[in-house]
C-alpha cells in the first residue's frame, strides 16, 4: 500500500511540474550537477521538429591560438564554455569576457547586462562557464533578493541584483570580495574563477583556476566560503597534508596546493561541500613537491559546509605527474548496489576510469583495485607511485594505455608516418611516467573525461559520458634547452614541457577512430550498455576521407531530459544532436554556427520546453571562436 501512495505522490508532484515552468537554476542543473531536467515536453517522438526559437550574440570573442603545442605561442582564441542558468523568469548567462547578460527565456532579448570590466588584454584565458543564483528565504521586492554571483578571471566575486544587474552594496565592498586577499604574490594570469562558484544556505563557496604549468610556487587552490549578503569570509580550506600548516610564516595560503578549478558539488541536506581537485604545480614533474602538496591532489574531497573541515577523500590519482586532475562536477545520485541504497558521488576522470563513492564516507560502492603500475623512464629526481587505483566498476570508457600496433591512417603512407611518430617516443600502459624521450599519453591530459560529463538520469541511474579518444606526446626537456614562449614552461622546476597531439601530416590522430565516443553506463551494475562514435569529421579530415569516417575531437558535454533524450554538442563539427537514452539512436540533429563546446541545459517558459546551447568554439576546436547562443523549441503543427 506505501509503495502505491508513493507512487501517486511521484504522479501529482510530476504533473505539478509540467503545470508549471520547470527553471535550470544551477550550473548543474541542480546543486550535485547531473545535466538532467524533469521537463518532457520535448520527447522522441516529436523532438524532429526542434527548430532555432532565438540567437542572442554578446560580442565578446577573440581569434588566437587554437593549440596547447610547442607551436602555440600567444594568447589562446576564446572558448565559450557556459551553461546558463534560468530562475524568476529569467535566463542568466557569463560571457568568455565575464559580462553578465540576463535575457527574456522565450525571445532572448536582453532585460540587462553588466560589465565588470576586466582587462582582457592581459588575461591569457578567456573563459566563464557560469554564474549562480541565491534568493533570500522571505524574498520580497527589496533589492538584490535575489542575486547572481559571478567570479571572473581577475580574481574578485561579484554580487548583482538578479532583476536590475547592478551591484549589491551590502555585499564586500562595492559589490565586490577580492580574491587575490590571503595569497602570495602572483602575476594577472595566475589566478582566476572559471567555474560557476556553488551556494549552499547563505555561503558561496568557491575554488579558483590556476594557469597550469608556469611554476611551482603558483598561488594556493584554496577552497573559501563567503557569506552572500555582505560578503564576509567565513572559513577557507587550503590542500595541504593535515601535519602541515595552512598559511605560511607570513600568513599567506601556501603556494602550489592543488587547486579546485571545476564545479563544486553541494549537499545541503547532510552540510556537505564535494570539491574535485586538480593536481599539484607544476603538473608533470613532482620531484620538489615534497610529498605534502600530493596529499589532496586530483581526489574528491568532502568538507563540512558549516566549517570547510576535511570530512573524507578519496584519492584517484597517486603523485600525479600527467595532469589527470579530476575534471568535472562531482554529481550525486542515490544508488542501489548489492541491495544496499546509498547516496553515492559518481566521479568521472580524465582517464576515463569512474569513481563511484559512498557520499557519506566516501567508501567505494563498486570495487576498486590498486594496480602496479610502470616504475620507468622517469627523468632524474622524480619519483612515482608504485600503484594506482583502477576501478572494476563501471567499466573504462577508455583504452588504458598505448602500444606501437595501434598506429592507424587513412591511408598505408600516413599510417608509416604515425607508427613512425610512435616509435621515436616512449609507449606503454596508463600511468608510463613522461621522460626526456616524450612519452605518448593515452589517455590524454585533455582527457578521456573533461569538465563537461557526465549527465546522470537520477530515475533510471543511467550515466551519459563524452570521452576523447587522442594520444599526446609530452616530453620533459631540462631548462637550459627549452625554446622561449612555451605554453607549460613549468618554471623554477628542472624541466619544462613540450606538447604535441599525435597526429598524422594531415592533422588526422593516429590511433583509430572513434576519436570521440558517447555511451550509456548503468551505474548501479556498472555495465556499459551502448557506445557510439561522436561526431564527424567535416573539420579535420581532408574530402573525401570526413564521408568515411563518423567520429571527432570534442570537448563539451550532454544532457538528459526526463523524456529520455540526450542531447549534446561538443564535437569538432557544428551540430547539436539528440539521441535515445535507452539505445544510443540518433533521432535529430541541427547545425549550429560554430563549434558548440559547452554543455546545453532546457527549461520550460509559458508552457513550451526550450533547449539552449553556447556556440562559440574553444581553443582546442579548428573551428573559428564566436559568441552565439542558440535556444531551440518545438515548432508548432499547423
Amino acid at each position: 500500500m506505501r509503495r502505491h501512495f508513493l507512487i501517486l505522490l511521484t504522479v501529482l508532484s510530476t504533473a505539478h511540474i509540467q503545470a508549471d515552468e520547470i527553471e535550470w537554476p544551477a550550473y548543474g542543473g541542480g546543486p550535485g550537477g547531473g545535466h538532467y531536467t524533469a521537463a518532457t515536453q520535448i520527447t522522441k517522438d516529436n523532438v524532429n521538429r526542434l527548430a532555432k526559437a532565438w540567437t542572442h550574440r554578446s560580442g565578446d570573442f577573440r581569434g588566437g591560438t587554437q593549440s596547447i603545442t610547442e607551436g602555440g605561442r600567444g594568447a589562446p582564441s576564446s572558448s565559450f564554455m557556459v551553461t546558463p542558468i534560468m530562475v524568476n523568469d529569467t535566463l542568466y548567462y557569463c560571457t568568455p569576457f565575464n559580462r553578465v547578460f540576463a535575457l527574456d527565456p522565450a525571445t532572448g532579448i536582453e532585460r540587462w547586462a553588466f560589465d565588470p570590466e576586466v582587462d582582457m588584454d592581459i588575461e591569457f584565458m578567456t573563459n566563464c562557464r557560469g554564474v549562480s543564483s541565491w534568493t533570500e528565504a522571505d524574498a520580497s521586492d527589496a533589492q538584490c533578493q535575489h542575486r547572481i554571483i559571478l567570479g571572473t578571471l581577475d580574481a574578485r566575486l561579484i554580487a548583482l541584483d538578479g532583476k536590475t544587474g547592478k551591484k549589491c552594496p551590502d555585499f564586500g565592498t562595492d559589490g565586490e570580495v577580492d580574491l587575490t586577499e590571503g595569497l602570495t604574490d602572483h602575476g594577472p594570469n595566475d589566478y582566476g574563477v572559471t567555474s560557476a562558484p556553488a551556494i549552499i544556505g547563505d555561503l558561496i563557496v568557491t575554488g579558483a583556476f590556476v594557469l597550469d604549468s608556469s611554476r611551482p610556487d603558483i598561488p594556493a587552490g584554496v577552497v573559501r566560503a563567503y557569506d552572500v549578503r555582505t560578503g564576509d569570509f567565513v572559513w577557507g580550506w587550503n590542500p595541504v597534508h593535515p601535519d602541515h600548516e595552512q598559511l605560511d610564516a607570513q600568513g599567506k595560503y601556501v603556494a602550489g596546493t592543488t587547486n579546485v578549478w571545476s564545479t563544486i558539488s553541494v549537499d545541503a541536506e547532510r552540510g556537505l561541500v564535494i570539491v574535485p581537485t586538480g593536481n599539484s604545480s607544476p603538473d608533470y614533474y613532482g620531484g620538489d613537491r615534497g610529498g605534502h602538496l600530493d596529499y589532496f591532489s586530483s581526489s574528491v574531497v568532502t568538507l563540512d559546509a558549516a566549517t570547510g573541515k576535511v570530512v573524507w577523500h578519496y584519492q584517484t590519482v597517486h603523485h600525479d605527474i600527467w595532469d589527470y586532475d579530476v575534471p568535472a562536477q562531482p554529481t550525486l545520485v542515490d544508488l542501489t548496489i548489492n541491495g544496499q541504497t546509498r547516496p553515492a558521488v559518481v566521479q568521472v576522470t580524465k582517464m576515463g576510469l569512474t569513481f563511484v563513492l559512498d557520499r557519506e564516507t566516501g567508501v567505494p560502492l563498486h570495487p576498486i583495485e590498486e594496480r602496479p603500475v610502470p616504475q620507468e623512464g622517469a627523468v632524474p629526481g622524480e619519483y612515482l607511485s608504485a600503484t594506482q587505483p583502477i576501478p572494476l566498476k563501471p567499466e573504462p570508457l577508455h583504452q588504458l594505455g598505448i602500444s606501437l600496433d595501434d598506429a592507424w591512417g587513412l591511408t598505408f603512407w600516413d599510417k608509416g608516418k604515425c607508427r613512425e611518430a610512435l616509435e621515436a617516443i616512449t609507449t606503454g600502459p596508463i600511468y608510463t611516467p613522461p621522460g626526456s624521450k616524450g612519452t605518448a599519453f593515452y589517455p590524454s591530459n585533455l582527457g578521456g573525461n573533461n569538465w563537461g560529463a557526465p549527465a546522470v538520469d537520477p530515475n533510471r541511474k543511467i550515466m551519459i559520458a563524452n570521452t576523447k579518444h587522442m594520444a599526446i606526446g609530452v616530453k620533459l626537456t631540462e631548462q637550459k634547452d627549452c625554446p622561449k614562449g612555451l605554453p607549460f614552461p613549468q618554471n623554477g622546476s628542472p624541466y619544462c614541457v613540450i606538447m604535441n597531439p599525435i597526429t598524422s601530416p594531415w592533422g588526422v590522430p593516429c590511433t583509430a577512430p572513434p576519436w570521440a565516443t558517447l555511451a550509456a553506463v548503468d551505474l548501479e551494475s556498472g555495465d556499459t550498455l551502448w557506445k557510439i562514435p561522436l561526431g564527424t569529421l567535416k573539420n579535420l579530415a581532408p574530402w573525401p576521407f570526413y564521408h568515411f569516417i563518423d567520429s571527432s575531437v570534442e570537448m563539451g558535454g550532454p544532457m538528459i531530459t526526463a523524456s529520455g533524450l540526450v542531447f549534446i554538442a561538443a564535437t569538432s563539427d557544428s551540430y547539436i544532436q539528440a539521441y535515445d537514452i535507452d539505445d544510443g539512436t540518433q533521432l535529430w540533429r541541427d547545425e549550429l554556427p560554430t563549434s558548440g563546446n559547452a554543455v546545453p541545459m532546457s527549461y520550460t517558459y509559458r508552457d513550451e520546453q526550450y533547449i539552449v546551447i553556447a556556440a562559440g568554439g574553444h581553443f582546442i576546436s579548428p573551428l573559428p571562436s564566436g559568441d552565439y547562443l542558440v535556444a531551440f523549441k518545438l515548432e508548432s503543427d499547423d
